[in-house]
């Protein structure tokens, strides 16, 4: 008998929707998704027709294996479409749900925020992600509208009605190389608005002119001199310092109160536990996007033209997310790791990180290297004396908060 040891339907199929595209009332310098816009020059809408929207909901429920189904909303800007589309696909999941629990979450900047829109959220039980980049000075450096003005006071308007009505958020910021030299400011701004749950994520671009217009680079883009690194592209210096920073305040104080993902996923790995983030698992492909238009893509970080899987119409959600094509792009993450990587004393923590990051070679001129690796290494290196103490405390089921204790005796 033999056993497989892949079983591509053991995980939850996930495809994050984008109802307008890259439809955006802002224009950040560093948006990785806005010039998407170019690969659909050809239809000026731009946004999901009711049909689309019925067919993607009855299809998404119908291909879960699992009791729970979680709809992602991103954009884009997602509040670019009216109230009543999200009325109505909430109408549509209870019609097709037969039985299974259905749960929302949507990605915003936060500036088109109203009190209609939280009570909705609030009635509905979303969560909704905010995307702010720290303090006034941090996130008015690159979001801003496409007039050029700054977006802070809005989002932060947004934020405080969000709170007005009790609806549950968590902030989402890119780590750039501005911000980046700041980690005590950036997390201490996030303590004082009230987060709890704080994700970030280091921008790393290319830049590549396309034919269609536009500018940024795949992975397999590497063609030479052409592609050179976006100037708000963080540097594996600047991360490494600023990921240790961060965790020193964040282990002498916080643990257990504000939870930072990429700290708790590090420490899941620690333990031998899923992470909470794709970026530090072992494989990925579990995750999708689709386009207004019915177009699917390997990940939201991948669409472009060499990813795409397939149109709904054409092809089903489980004929695609399940294809031999998306089940090798998953493995890829682990199957094409360099030889560097495969040798390190933190291949279970880090994974390699996201592909999309790996242009770089090695020492030994072997190409897949992580051009971020130099920063992982020296957080990992520089966190694991307390990791190693927080996952003793939770195989002997005590809690991980206990680290601060022993910081303060001395003992770590």
């Amino acid at each position: 008998m033999t056993t497989q040891t892949f079983a591509p339907f053991a995980r939850p199929l996930y495809v994050m929707l984008k109802p307008a595209g890259a439809l955006c009332n802002l224009a950040c310098e560093y948006c990785y998704y806005l010039e998407k816009s170019k690969l659909y020059h050809d239809n000026p809408k731009h946004v999901m027709s009711d049909e689309l929207l019925e067919k993607f909901i009855r299809e998404y429920i119908e291909a879960q294996t699992m009791p729970s189904v979680l709809f992602t909303w991103h954009g884009g800007e997602t509040l670019m479409r009216p109230l009543a589309f999200y009325q109505k696909a909430m109408e549509l999941q209870r019609k097709y749900a037969r039985g299974r629990t259905v749960d929302n979450c949507i990605q915003t900047n936060g500036t088109l925020l109203t009190d209609e829109w939280c009570r909705f959220f609030k009635e509905n039980n979303w969560l909704v992600g905010i995307s702010i980049d720290g303090p006034q000075e941090f996130h008015d450096e690159y979001r801003k509208n496409k007039q050029g003005r700054p977006s802070f006071v809005k989002v932060m308007r947004g934020i405080e009605l969000l709170n007005k009505h009790g609806v549950e958020w968590n902030a989402m910021a890119v780590v750039n190389d501005f911000n980046a030299d700041y980690p005590l400011e950036f997390y201490r701004f996030f303590k004082s608005i009230g987060c709890r749950y704080l994700q970030f994520a280091p921008i790393v671009e290319r830049i590549l002119p396309h034919a269609d217009g536009r500018h940024l680079a795949a992975v397999d883009e590497t063609d030479g001199a052409q592609t050179q690194l976006a100037d708000f592209s963080i540097t594996p210096e600047q991360w490494g310092s600023f990921l240790c920073t961060l965790f020193d305040e964040w282990v002498k104080q916080d643990v257990g109160k504000i939870f930072v993902q990429l700290f708790d996923s590090t420490l899941a790995n620690w333990v031998g536990e899923q992470p909470g983030i794709c970026t530090l698992a072992k494989t990925c492909g579990h995750a999708g996007v689709m386009e207004f238009n019915g177009d699917v893509y390997s990940c939201d970080h991948f669409v472009f033209p060499q990813y795409k899987l397939g149109n709904i119409y054409s092809k089903t959600l489980v004929e695609m997310m399940y294809s031999q094509r998306q089940l090798d792009f998953g493995q890829a993450k682990q199957s094409a790791l360099p030889r560097q990587c495969r040798e390190c004393n933190y291949l279970f923590a880090c994974n390699g990180e996201c592909p999309k990051n790996r242009f770089v070679r090695t020492a030994d001129g072997e190409p897949g290297l992580n051009y971020l690796c130099a920063g992982y290494h020296r957080f990992f290196t520089h966190v694991a004396p307390y990791m190693d103490y927080m996952k003793r405390e939770l195989l002997a089921e005590r809690a991980p908060a206990n680290v601060m204790d022993a910081i303060r005796r001395g003992e770590l």
